[in-house]
């Protein structure tokens, strides 16, 4: 069976990102052991130890998971905290240097893994305990409110999306408030009654329009 790659987003004050703005070099952490996130999930110290240990190939640095790569992490290893990470952003590359003017401007919410679940099991909060994680990518991301400029990441998660719970998570982790996500599955579940294809469609549009209109206030 495939495993699906699958993100999870840290915030600003958890990640502690830190940043050079003049050697484009970047550090903090890509995730924190022991919290519960919108999926009910939470990463177990040491599930990172053996893709760390194990790899041949880099991990490697993206921009909101989906883009070309922007950098090279120089060290990842764990603390008792999380996963630590250092990197460099790559100098004269156009879309480095925009992320790098991003952070200048504090408009970066933080980082986020792209992992693959290797080992988990049920846990008290509806979601897994995440045991053993086969690291992808570390991806530097936009604040969750800039919901325009991180459509594309969040429709090809919803794309690989297998329930309502999972859809209504990835909503939150895009930057929707809970009772926002919740009437928004609500909406998709009257409209489509279960039809995987058209609950995932009308997600991606529901975020279409809310980014719209979010645009729409700020301007």
């Amino acid at each position: 069976m495939n495993k699906k790659t699958e993100h999870k987003l840290i915030s600003l004050d958890s990640a502690d990102l830190k940043f050079d703005g003049e050697t484009g070099l970047i550090q903090g952490y890509a995730s924190v052991f022991g919290g519960v996130d919108s999926y009910g999930d939470t990463i177990i110290p040491g599930a990172f130890k053996r893709t760390l240990t194990e790899r041949t190939r880099g991990v490697k640095m993206r921009f909101n998971h989906f883009s070309q790569v922007i950098g090279k992490w120089l060290d990842i290893h764990e603390t008792a905290k999380g996963l630590l990470v250092k990197g460099q952003l790559t100098p004269n590359h156009s879309v480095a240097s925009d992320v790098l003017a991003s952070l200048k401007h504090g408009a970066i919410d933080g980082l986020s893994i792209g992992f693959m679940d290797i080992d988990s099991e049920k846990n008290d909060h509806g979601g897994r305990n995440l045991k053993d994680i086969e690291l992808v990518e570390i991806s530097v991301v936009e604040e969750p409110a800039d919901m325009a400029a991180r459509i594309t990441a969040v429709k090809s998660v919803i794309e690989e999306a297998e329930s309502y719970k999972e859809i209504e998570g990835i909503l939150r982790d895009a930057g929707f408030s809970r009772d926002a996500a919740t009437a928004l599955v609500s909406r998709i579940k009257s409209l489509h009654h279960g039809d995987r294809e058209q609950s995932q469609a009308a997600a991606i549009a529901a975020i279409y329009q809310h980014a719209e209109k979010l645009k729409a206030k700020s301007a």
